[in-house]
């Protein structure tokens, strides 16, 4: 962007200036690369299963301990060592295969019954 700019600049500028303009523009844009890739390294986007670790999940079908969740709009199998019904929230911990690996959140207000 700051070649492209610094370019159209140099058609404006007289003789001696504009190649100035264009090596100020060329040096312009390779520290903007360089800068882009040093923050391109630093947020890694995640994507997949490994995604959902942490987010809450409604309970589809009881999970005792096997059951399936909502999560994120997507219906996927899930395990609960300590039991959910259908309709609880619940939080996922981890991913195991095609599986999630669930647990009840404590503390949580059931909005449902709440009138």
């Amino acid at each position: 962007m700051v070649l492209t700019l610094a370019i159209v600049l140099a058609f404006f500028v007289p003789w001696p200036w504009n190649v100035l303009v264009l090596g100020l523009g060329v040096v312009a844009e390779a520290g903007e690369i360089v800068w882009g890739r040093r923050l391109a390294k630093r947020w890694r986007p995640r994507t997949g299963a490994e995604a959902i670790v942490g987010l809450e999940a409604e309970v589809a079908s009881a999970c005792r301990p096997r059951g399936q969740v909502r999560v994120l709009g997507e219906l996927w199998e899930a395990t609960c060592e300590e039991g959910a019904d259908a309709g609880d929230i619940v939080q996922v911990t981890q991913v195991d295969g095609l599986t999630l690996v669930v647990k009840p959140v404590k503390g949580r207000l059931d909005t449902s019954t709440v009138s």
